[in-house]
């Protein structure tokens, strides 16, 4: 059972590393490029769906690829790890690239973008 927690925690890291590139990437794309042209909501419309399938087909990979256990606890693991770490690093970069305070990310979170973003 440790083991595959273990295991778990791993994938769940690897995840995390890759969404995170991954929405760096097309977050950049929604600001500078499809949020001043058809508004930030819509913006955030447009990369949900391309980032939603693209963590399910990663999330399915890595799942096969690193051996992660049918059994609930290791997939639980990987899913809270890979959360926690993305949140983490957001609101750890926020203040460093985007020049918001910690209250001013939290209010970002309640908007409706925000809400989508999460």
């Amino acid at each position: 059972m440790t083991d595959d927690i273990a295991t778990g925690i791993r994938a769940g890291t690897v995840y995390f590393a890759i969404a995170f590139i991954a929405g760096s990437v097309l977050g950049t794309v929604r600001v500078l490029l499809l949020a001043p042209a058809i508004g930030e909501f819509a913006a955030v419309m447009f990369e949900l769906p391309i980032m939603l399938a693209f963590s399910w087909v990663v999330c399915g990979l890595l799942v096969k690829r690193m051996g992660v256990s049918d059994g609930l606890g290791a997939r639980i693991a990987m899913g809270v790890v890979a959360f926690a770490l993305l949140i983490a690093a957001e609101l750890g970069l926020a203040p460093a690239l985007f020049n918001r305070t910690l209250s001013q990310t939290f209010e970002n979170f309640a908007s409706a973008p925000g809400l989508l973003g999460l």
